[in-house]
């Protein structure tokens, strides 16, 4: 499985498959969907109503990555289960403090 993160010129480019109502707000690792292509699990405790679950996972995101949530955006996803999102700052350091909260599959 390859990694569900893309390292681009301002950062990181990520995948997420997002669990609305998840009793809770944590990044829980690596999956693969139906067809094999990996995404990060996430979970927030915010219900799918209103833009909620997307702005606790922007507000997760930011924390786990220590970055302020205005360098979070969707680039694809934002009404689906799986979304892509860009993560603007320093690329190395980014692409270290992923490997630190997920890992990696290989």
């Amino acid at each position: 499985m390859s990694d569900p993160w893309q390292a681009t010129t301002d950062g990181l480019q990520i995948t997420v498959r997002l669990t609305p109502k998840g009793g809770g707000d944590r990044l829980e690792g690596i999956v693969a969907d139906a067809n094999g292509r990996p995404a990060i699990k996430a979970r927030v405790s915010a219900p799918p109503v209103d833009g909620a679950a997307n702005a606790a996972l922007i507000k997760l995101l930011a924390k786990s990555f220590g970055v302020s949530k205005s360098k979070i955006q969707f680039t694809s996803g934002e009404t689906a289960r799986i979304k892509r999102l860009q993560i603007v700052g320093d690329t190395l350091n980014l692409t270290r403090t992923i490997h630190g909260i997920v890992g990696s599959p290989h």
